[in-house]
């Protein structure tokens, strides 16, 4: 990366662009940084292909989280503020030989002065995912020194979405964008991954336990329902015994909410749940788990809390004044498809990339949007360690040499690539799916929708 590179990073740092659904409503300066990012690319030679959010009517789907619904219906200028954008380097190719980099530019909340201290970067966005996004920008200019036919014979879209923080999941930025035809036969999402490829991404739902009783003064407790132990025991009796029942995900019991006064005892309250699955299938036995699991944490309280007199008419009434209700649920995960040899050999012997442990866990991002796609082969790669850099926490940072070989590796990503276009192969002759080589014909006959750029 280079000092202007440095500076770019430095700017896009010190933009806010935290999502409305992260800050309450507040709007991020997404068009300025996209514009920013866009100039920056504008000088490898990328052209820019659309700059506009996402149609309204993308959100008229049963898969779109409840809260990004609600938020779309309660600030009219929601998706306006929140625009995505495509860059593309050289003419439109068919998709087998186009490479597709997918970056987001919003971000969790949270802001303070970014800052540089020539060997560390700090400020929210440093690793998820400014910082990831502007090293892409360095690897493909390298790239491009090194091979000019990336660019001419062999293309690179960049996705530089919104909509992937907040638990919007994808579906007002990376999704729209996927099904107008801006993929490659190779496609990596930019989200730090200790510098390996992660072939498979779970999705998430979010279940909210809803309590709805009769509040009570504090001198006489025992008259109202007591929705903050009810809501206590279902967190505690969730975190212990539902996730050994979630096979290929993890459960995070989240948010508990019945008031902030000390003086009556609330009768109405909720708890958040997030849980993580690998596949649909999983994510569906993911949700009869949770049903399970809540009816025995009711009955274990009953049972536990009835002798109790402050709380004999909460546990006598704990099942009719308690529901389940999903705000998430019925998103795609990125299933691994087994080996593809010619994805695994470009990216482990010509890259030098290791490949992500089958046995590890692995987290949630966009590319769940290319599951199921023909004709391609999609991971997530990127510098740094989402728990060790402090992505969505205070004091978030990338250092410059996890970046400076960020760029290097994306350089030899992106060089492997062209070479194997060039050569001749036909990377679909080398896949583990029969299917895919008259999947590749008619895709590449495909045009995709008319490119477009909305000012602002």
């Amino acid at each position: 990366m280079t000092p202007a590179d440095h500076e770019l990073l430095l700017t896009l740092l010190a933009t806010p662009t935290a999502s409305p659904l992260e800050t309450g409503g507040e709007g991020p300066r997404l068009w300025e940084a996209g514009r920013m990012y866009a100039a920056a690319a504008g000088a490898l030679g990328f052209a820019t292909v659309l700059h506009a959010p996402a149609d309204p009517a993308v959100l008229d789907r049963d898969d779109v989280p409840e809260p990004v619904r609600a938020a779309a219906a309660r600030e009219p200028g929601f998706l306006d503020c929140q625009p995505n954008l495509v860059l593309r380097l050289g003419p439109r190719l068919p998709r087998e030989a186009t490479l597709m980099f997918n970056v987001h530019l919003d971000t969790v909340g949270g802001v303070w002065p970014a800052h540089f201290d020539g060997t560390r970067f700090c400020g929210r966005g440093a690793i998820d995912a400014k910082g990831p996004a502007v090293a892409l920008l360095a690897g493909i200019r390298a790239a491009r020194a090194a091979d000019p036919a990336l660019g001419t014979r062999v293309g690179v879209v960049i996705q530089a979405v919104a909509g992937e923080e907040g638990g919007a999941m994808g579906t007002f930025g990376t999704r729209p964008l996927v099904e107008q035809g801006f993929t490659g036969r190779l496609n990596l999402f930019c989200e730090p991954t200790g510098h390996r490829y992660l072939p498979r991404v779970t999705a998430s739902m979010t279940a909210c336990v809803r309590v709805r009783g009769e509040d009570a003064v504090d001198d006489r407790p025992e008259a109202g329902h007591n929705a903050t132990v009810l809501l206590g025991h279902i967190s505690s009796y969730l975190a212990q015994f539902l996730p050994p029942r979630i096979v290929d995900g993890r459960v995070c019991v989240a948010g508990l909410h019945t008031g902030h006064q000390h003086n009556r005892v609330y009768g109405s309250g909720e708890l958040l749940l997030n849980i993580s699955y690998g596949s649909p299938a999983a994510g569906r036995a993911g949700e009869a788990a949770v049903e399970q699991a809540l009816r025995e944490a009711l009955t274990d309280f009953t049972s536990r809390t009835s002798g109790l007199p402050d709380l004999a008419r909460t546990a006598a009434d704990a099942a009719a004044i308690t529901s389940l209700h999903w705000r998430k649920r019925g998103l795609p995960a990125l299933e691994s498809r087994g080996r593809t040899p010619w994805a695994e050999t470009l990216l482990e012997q010509h890259a030098a990339l290791p490949r992500w442990p089958d046995d590890e866990p692995s987290f949630t991002c966009d590319a769940i949007w290319l599951n199921g796609i023909p004709d391609t082969y999609t991971a997530v790669f990127g510098p740094g360690e989402l728990d060790a850099n402090r992505a969505h926490a205070d004091g978030e940072y990338a250092d410059l040499d996890q970046l400076d070989r960020y760029a290097d590796e994306i350089a030899r990503v992106a060089v492997g690539f062209t070479r194997l276009v060039l050569r001749g192969t036909d990377p679909t002759t080398h896949s583990d799916d029969s299917t895919e080589s008259d999947h590749a014909r008619s895709a590449a006959a495909r045009p995709e929708n008319e490119e477009r750029t909305t000012p602002r």
